[in-house]
């Protein structure tokens, strides 16, 4: 005991120095972490080298990690996308392990027949993204609630599944039975359903009780996690698989927010501690290992673009909503190299193959992390490339229209650039209250979604990125009257409302331009860039706030909310 929390006092210490240098040099803290655990462990220094402290520090760290992965999952937005998202993950998942049998039992890895299973290991390790890089990462840039997003992380849910489902079936692969497979689907199914039940109709009760003790309603969190873990633990599956049951079990709970938000520092600190110790376990390479780890994070990213973009290709969701998911996929998993390290302990696959699948974890953590920050300016550039070699984008079709439109005065009287909630809030309003406006309106988005459903709606629709100039010459900019540009500076990709402004007015200096303000000090800028009218959502929603406060005040608040829910029942909103 006395040694382990010694071994964790190095860890958390280094992991901190190297993490504030990598802060400021704006490295990922994930590398900072995994050359930390390097540098103090077993291969480095040699400060850390008891392999039951390694063991418990990466244990507890992925429980906690797949316990807050868990409770970040909203089922309902995933079943909502369903149909794109089930295929894409479907092809995606089969298409991986398909070409990645293939590709490695050419390389001369074995697949079975007493010889090991490198082949398999490493094709499932391969065919499975890194859920806390990429969380992590579209959180910071607030794209977890966008199409591209809402995909991805439908996709990491059912890798997640497939990796449960291949650790429960992991311990008998040496002599693989059908009846096998079953049982293990089966343990899964029962472990699934006792907790979705327990959440649905026991949690909410006793949360309600402990809603105001803060300390209780983490320690009830923790409790729930831990008690999840070892019921999956005694069904012979894994802790590791129960914490990301028990977290999904939470995510639709009345408290999911309240709970993530109380354990999320535990978190981070166990998320630390797991990477720490996964960089204790990196040897130093030789050059076959450094070969092998250089083949496998190529062939990963390859098979991320053939089996994730071209699903979403053919399904006609744009080449942008196409692209994005398959550049944040284009990683190997933490899971993966849970999977390896059950393989080697297991003897099914030799630490050489360990070693390389760790070291291209380390090389596409990194790359990724950069990939995904920039994926907005790579899916622009790769757009205008996959055009130029015959690719399609869906808007093919409309560049003829676009142009006729622009060049003989036909353009629409408004054109609202960008769509999300306030510009589908707004068409709502409009269609209640004067439908002959719908006629004099375009809109400009590049969700393939509202795209297809405002044109099934019969309203002019342009599928465009506002950012490019092109675009908004496409969309008539220069002979609108009214321009409203209503989404925030916080959602646009690859511009601001200040620079878009300034293109719109040189484009057409007579328009009236109306835009959004995030903040109140962006309102003079965006006055001064040329805008006629400046929104500031805060205001409204403090205005309707107020008009609430006063009902309630009164005893009127029943009627404000009947009021409230017969408005929101007579809309037909493209956005939920």
């Amino acid at each position: 005991m006395h040694q382990l929390i010694a071994d964790i006092t190095f860890s958390i210490l280094f992991a901190w120095v190297l993490g504030l240098a990598a802060h400021f040099f704006r490295q990922p803290l994930i590398l900072a972490y995994l050359v930390a655990g390097f540098l103090i462990g077993p291969f480095g220094m040699k400060w850390v080298k008891s392999e039951e402290s390694i063991r418990t520090i990466s244990e507890l760290g992925l429980i906690f990690m797949l316990f807050m992965i868990g409770l970040e999952i909203d089922l309902k937005k995933i079943i909502r996308a369903g149909r794109v998202i089930l295929i894409a993950a479907g092809g995606q998942l089969i298409g991986a392990c398909v070409i990645g049998v293939a590709f490695f039992v050419a390389m001369g890895l074995s697949l079975g027949n007493g010889r090991g299973f490198d082949a398999l290991y490493l094709t499932v390790a391969c065919a499975l993204s890194s859920t806390v890089i990429i969380v992590k990462v579209l959180y910071e840039k607030r794209e977890l609630d966008t199409l591209p997003g809402r995909i991805t992380l439908g996709v990491l849910v059912l890798q997640d599944i497939f990796a449960i489902l291949f650790l429960a079936v992991q311990p008998s692969l040496a002599d693989l039975q059908i009846s096998i497979v079953l049982l293990s689907i089966g343990r899964v199914g029962a472990l699934v359903a006792t907790a979705m039940i327990l959440s649905r109709f026991v949690l909410p009760k006793i949360f309600h009780q402990i809603a105001r003790s803060p300390e209780l309603v983490m320690l009830g969190a923790l409790a729930w996690c831990f008690l999840i873990g070892e019921v999956a633990e005694r069904l012979h599956l894994s802790r590791e698989m129960g914490s990301l049951v028990a977290g999904v079990s939470l995510s639709t709970f009345p408290y999911a927010l309240d709970v993530t938000a109380k354990v999320t520092t535990l978190r981070d600190f166990f998320i630390t501690l797991f990477f720490v110790a996964l960089g204790m376990t990196i040897p130093i390479p030789d050059s076959s290992t450094i070969w092998l780890a250089l083949v496998i994070a190529a062939f990963t990213v390859v098979s991320r673009i053939l089996t994730t973009f071209l699903p979403l290709y053919f399904m006609k969701q744009g080449l942008r909503t196409s692209l994005l998911p398959a550049l944040n996929l284009a990683q190997i998993s933490e899971f993966s190299l849970v999977i390896i390290q059950t393989g080697v302990l297991a003897g099914h696959i030799t630490s050489e193959t360990s070693s390389a699948a760790s070291f291209a974890f380390v090389i596409l953590a990194v790359l990724s992390t950069f990939v995904i920050m920039r994926s907005d300016p790579i899916s622009r550039w790769s757009i205008g490339a996959l055009k130029k070699i015959g690719f399609r984008d869906l808007d093919h079709a409309q560049d003829a229209d676009a142009e006729h439109d622009a060049g003989h005065g036909g353009a629409r009287r408004i054109v609202i650039l960008g769509f999300f909630r306030a510009a589908s809030a707004l068409l709502s309003e409009i269609e209640q209250q004067n439908q002959l406006l719908l006629e004099q309106i375009s809109v400009v988005d590049f969700n393939p979604n509202v795209f297809r459903t405002l044109k099934s709606r019969g309203i002019h629709v342009i599928y465009g990125d506002i950012s490019n100039i092109d675009t908004l010459l496409h969309a008539g900019v220069g002979n609108a009257e009214i321009i409203i540009l209503s989404v925030p500076d916080s959602l646009l990709k690859g511009a601001n409302n200040e620079k878009l402004v300034r293109h719109v007015r040189s484009m057409n200096p007579d328009a009236k331009i109306i835009s959004t303000a995030d903040l109140l000090a962006d309102v003079s800028d965006l006055y001064a860039a040329g805008a006629d009218y400046v929104t500031v959502t805060r205001t409204t929603d403090a205005a309707e706030l107020y008009k609430v406060i006063e009902a309630a005040d009164s005893g009127l608040l029943h009627d404000k909310r009947a009021e409230m829910d017969r408005r929101l029942s007579e809309r037909r909103e493209v956005l939920p």
